[in-house]
This record gives structure tokens, sequence and C-alpha cells, in this order.
């Protein structure tokens, strides 16, 4: 033990002083070279014995309290335990105590002072046990997702559709009437998500809770209306023809006989996929554009993992209905003309239920869906404002600094 040699060593410098100090008293001729040599012959035997007995106690030696310091012995029997539980938590490198501090710029802004390997950037929803070993909570971990918002009075039709999809998707309801328990009785409502906020809509509902670090975990989210007919439809089906057309926006084809505004988003018998169409004389500008291409509709859209965060980043927080979207999708993937498309082999029908629309308010002797559909239309008109003036803010903000650059 290296203290108990320390201390032998000590009594034994000590004992050598002691006697040397004995010796000047009498000192004759050569007492000099003896008095030189006799310390370090006590130093070295000190040593020796000190090694010697490696597991000897401090608390057991027998040596005169002078000449040992005042030392709080249970510290220093501690010591070594504590020092030895600390040594995993150091088994690298150990941190220098002298007040500095991480930060880490690559992290998520306001999360810079975290070690990088402790932050989680995004989540998911997946749905976890309350006991048992985390790794072991998903069975199925699924791979797509798709949101509904739904009243209870479309239960039926929201029933039909959520058949249509597998255990590989999560699901997600958005009630906007306040009665999300009242789906306890569908067995299949046990294992989705719930979101209960009243009268709001599924853009509102898009814009905060389904954020692109939220639902990075999944290909493909599905933002689909309540009142579509899915009796033509299989996901797993339409899933492969995206893939295989290569398309990051999609939606099914409708059926041309009911709720069909634009020719683009008609179902083709003769296809499995269409990117593009002809439409009414006036209507496009380009045939690269919407909405002859780069289009589809608001009622039933797919989006891949990384067109959905560009997209999220486009809805606007006030604008709730989302209209004027579909013709600034285009602006989140590239080429839009040939990644934008509809499924042909895989349609839906819109049977154009106004049930959202129903939970507006009257206004000036206005039925509750007029006022909604009202505020539709003035959404649109600002959102085309706002996107053109954004446009042209960036471009002339680039205009300045190319001139500055310049003349610089």
């Amino acid at each position: 033990m290296v203290v108990a040699s320390c201390i032998i060593t000590v009594a034994a410098v000590a004992a050598a002083a002691a006697a040397a100090a004995a010796a000047s008293t009498t000192r004759k001729p050569n007492d000099s070279v003896k008095l030189i040599i006799t310390p370090f012959i006590g130093v070295l035997v000190g040593f020796f014995i000190g090694i010697s007995f490696p597991s000897l106690s401090l608390t057991k030696l027998n040596l005169p309290s002078g000449l040992l310091p005042t030392v709080d012995m249970s510290y220093l029997r501690n010591t070594k335990g504590l020092l030895t539980n600390l040594k995993p938590m150091y088994s690298t490198k150990p941190r220098a105590f002298d007040g500095s501090k991480i930060w880490a710029p690559s992290n998520p802004r306001g999360a810079e002072s975290l070690p990088p390997g402790i932050v989680e950037a995004e989540s998911d929803f997946y749905l976890r046990r309350l006991w048992g070993l985390p790794s072991e909570d998903i069975k199925i971990r699924p791979k797509y997702l798709v949101a509904f918002t739904v009243g209870y009075d479309q239960r039926k039709n929201i029933d039909a559709s959520i058949k249509k999809f597998s255990d590989k998707f999560t699901i997600v309801l958005f009630h906007y009437d306040g009665r999300a328990s009242e789906w306890e009785g569908f067995e299949w409502s046990k294992k989705a998500i719930h979101v209960s906020v009243r009268k709001q809509t599924k853009w509102w509902y898009a814009k905060r809770f389904l954020h692109p670090d939220i639902v990075s975990q999944y290909e493909y989210i599905f933002i689909w209306d309540e009142d579509l007919g899915v009796a033509h439809f299989n996901a797993e089906e339409y899933i492969r023809l995206v893939k295989k057309h290569g398309l990051e926006i999609s939606q099914p084809g409708l059926e041309p006989n009911k709720g069909l505004t634009w020719q683009m988003t008609k179902r083709r018998d003769d296809q499995e996929v269409h990117k593009e169409t002809k439409e009414k004389p006036g209507r496009c500008t380009d045939p690269h554009l919407p909405p002859c291409a780069g289009f589809v509709e608001i009622m039933a859209p797919v989006f891949s993992r990384e067109a959905w965060r560009c997209v999220w980043h486009m809805i606007q927080n006030d604008l709730v209905h989302g209209w004027g979207l579909d013709f600034a999708l285009r602006k989140c993937v590239e080429p839009a003309h040939e990644k934008i498309g509809v499924v042909d082999s895989q349609w839906i029908v819109h049977q154009s239920v106004p049930s959202l629309g129903n939970q507006g308010e009257s206004h000036s002797g206005k039925a509750p869906w007029q006022g909604v559909r009202d505020r539709c239309m003035k959404e649109w008109t600002i959102f085309q404002s706002r996107m053109t003036n954004a446009e042209n803010e960036y471009f002339m903000s680039l205009a300045l600094q190319t001139d500055n650059s310049t003349a610089s």
C-alpha cells in the first residue's frame, strides 16, 4: 500500500535524522561522511519495508502520533471505492473540470449545450407500454401513416376506409366534433391516435400535429377527408404503384361522375398512373404547370416523407382550409410534372358530404356552410398573394446581393 510505505519511509527518515543529530554533538574525523550516508540508508530501508506490506492498514500501525498528520481515516478508506465506481463513467479521456461547457452547433436549435449522442431530434406515433423493456414495446413498426379529419356522424364511412389500411399504417383521427371517446366501439380505434379539438380543419391539425420531425419514421403520409368511398382502393397496392412511378406527391383517381372539379384528378381506365392532362381552354398557361400537370387536389393527397417536409413549411398557420396549396405543391418537388401524379388503378369516390361545413356559424342570413365556403375562397386569394410577395421579395434580395458583390 503506497500510503503505508510513505509513512514508514517518513518514520525511517525521522529516525535517521534523530541519529544524525545525536552524533553531531560528538563528531569525530570521518563522521561527516557517515552523517550524509545514514539518512539515505534510512530512506531505502523504509521504502523496501513499505512495499513488502502492501495491505498494511494505517490504523494498525503503532507509530508515534507526532509522525502522522491529522487525517480523516474514514475518508481515506472510502476514497478508493468512490474512484472505482467513477471509472466506468470516464472510461474514455476524462473531461477537464475547468469550467468549459458543451456547445454542439450541429444540434437542433436550443439543444446546442447537449452532447450530440443524447439528442433525439425526431419522434413518432408508435404506441408504447407502461411496463417491460422499451426495446420490446413495438412488435410491428408501421411504415406509413394515414390521418383522417372526422366527425362521429361519418363513422361508418371511416370504418370502411380504415379497414383498407393494414397494420403497416399508423392511424390518426383528428376529431372536429369533440366526440372522440364514442369511437371506442371500433376495435381498430384502440390502436389509433386520437386528437380532439372542436371545429378545426385537417390543415389546422396537420400543421400542429404532423410536424415533419414527428412523422419522419413514415415513408408516406396520407392526409384524407372523411367523405371518400374506398370500395376500389387498396392501400398497399397504391404504395407499390407510387414507388414504381416515382411519385412524391399523389392522389387516387376520382370517379368521374361524382365530385369532380379538375380534369387532372379524373380516373382513367387505360393506365396505372397519369401525370398530365388537357384542361378547359384558358386554364393552363403551360402544359407542365397546374392544373394540367404537377397537380393533385387537397381532399386525398399522399406525400412522401421528403415532400411532406417541404409542404408542411408552406402551410400557413391562419389559413386553415388549405385552399391554394394544390397549385403550389409543385414547388416542393423537381421536376414536378414527373413526380406529382394520379394513381388511376386505385381509385376513390368523393361523396361531397358537407359535414365540416355544417360546423360553421350563420352570419348575415347565410347558412353555416356558406360562411365556410366564403372563408375558403378568401384564403385562396390570401395564399396566392403571400406566395407571390414572398417570391418577389426573395428574388429582389438576391438581385441586391448580386449588385453589392459586383460593386465591391
